[in-house]
């Protein structure tokens, strides 16, 4: 089993509210972030091939929703639930069922936060906890699936399913949530999240069906033999080869600039809603400059006097001209992206060997199709963390997929 040891200070003012996909780490944090997540993928080579020298650790990202925020607030040993509201300037934090219908109008949101506040505070939380809500009793469906009865739930993209002859303690619980990161602080806006939920301490009710993320093998150890482990030495070869090719000026001129480097994400998202992935690193760089040229062009559309027309013009000019004069730069990046999949994907599918405490599938018009886990999220000795996510398995079923419910 892999164990989860060490702590993340990570995201906004130590807020674990978001976690990027590794291979974005060669945008978000150029050069550094570049040789970052190669360091990341050679521990994870290490670890799953058994000679590992340093800990990497690896949790499951479990696609629960709408994610939860409870336990005592230290400035007035109150029991409260929120959302990521709760670190807000001006703080949705919720005491009572009136204060959740102050802060959170939305049916869906509304209905699980009234569950969490009336259930969570039997399981005598000490501090402040973060996990995703997997269910609540009226998203229970019966299901069979390969001849076999299943309670199913689908928080938000994934169906989780589990034997109905072995569900009796989900059936009997008011809710599910899988707690995967504590805060600690004197105030809740100066809160630290640490990556990682001790719930030896919680006390055990019928009421709430609780786990924590840590990965767990329970069908054996998972471990790259040495075919495996050559495969993906190679590509993490190629990926170093391409490391040396990249212009640290060009990438510290991106740095500077975060309108261009989030046109380029989303450029790279539209591609995986439509499942493409990355094939010629070439026509999608000329592909990228199109789509940029297109999209500022229809902000300068969008304005009326001539003088904000020319300001958007000449947006528009720098922007494309930057790209168009770096067309090798951007091209060197999409290879060093796709060298990051490869090798990240490798990774996934040997973490996904393991049998899980639940199936998961996805609904199709078909009936349901089985599916790994989310992914994972890797972390290392410094604390810092990425996702490991199959984009072109979830992230584009996650893109498209139409909630049950609003956040």
């Amino acid at each position: 089993m892999l164990r989860f040891k060490e702590y993340l200070i990570e995201a906004k003012e130590g807020k674990n509210l978001h976690l990027e996909h590794l291979e974005d780490e060669v945008l978000n944090n150029g050069i550094n972030g570049t040789r970052g997540a190669i360091n990341f993928l050679q521990s994870l080579r290490d670890m799953l091939a058994g000679s590992s020298k340093k800990s990497v650790n690896v949790t499951v990202k479990w696609d629960g929703a709408p994610a939860i925020f409870a336990g005592i607030n230290p400035e007035n040993d109150k029991f409260f639930v929120g959302t990521k509201g709760v670190f807000n300037v001006t703080p949705k934090v919720n005491y009572t069922d009136a204060d959740i219908d102050a802060n959170h109008s939305s049916a869906g949101l509304n209905a699980k936060l009234k569950v969490a506040l009336k259930y969570l505070p039997k399981l005598g939380i000490t501090d402040v906890l973060q996990g995703d809500m997997l269910f609540t009793q009226d998203d229970f469906s019966t299901e069979i699936i390969d001849g076999i009865s299943h309670i199913t739930f689908t928080p938000n993209t994934i169906t989780y399913a589990v034997p109905k002859e072995s569900a009796s303690k989900i059936e009997k619980s008011k809710m599910g949530i899988v707690w995967h990161t504590t805060y600690s602080g004197t105030k809740l806006q100066d809160m630290r999240a640490s990556f990682g939920a001790n719930i030896k301490g919680l006390t055990n009710t019928n009421d709430v069906w609780f786990t924590d993320a840590d990965y767990k093998d329970t069908s054996g150890t998972v471990n790259f033999n040495k075919s495996e482990t050559d495969k993906i030495t190679a590509v993490l070869s190629l990926a170093g080869k391409t490391f040396r090719k990249m212009s640290a000026n060009f990438m510290k001129q991106l740095m500077n600039r975060d309108d261009i480097v989030t046109l380029i994400k989303t450029f790279n998202n539209v591609k995986v809603r439509e499942g493409q992935k990355i094939s010629n690193t070439t026509k999608h760089t000329s592909d990228l400059i199109k789509y940029i040229d297109v999209k500022l062009q229809k902000n300068i559309d969008s304005v009326k006097t001539p003088k904000a027309k020319q300001a958007k013009k000449q947006t528009k000019d720098a922007v494309v001209g930057f790209l168009s004069s770096n067309k090798k730069g951007l091209q060197t990046i999409f290879d060093m992206q796709n060298h990051l999949v490869d090798a990240k994907n490798m990774v996934i599918r040997k973490l996904e060997s393991a049998k899980g405490v639940m199936d998961t599938f996805i609904r199709t018009e078909n009936g349901y199709r089985v599916t790994p886990a989310e992914g994972f999220v890797a972390i290392d000795q410094m604390g810092s963390a990425v996702k490991l996510v199959d984009r072109m398995e979830f992230s584009r079923a996650n893109f498209n997929a139409a909630k049950n419910w609003t956040k």
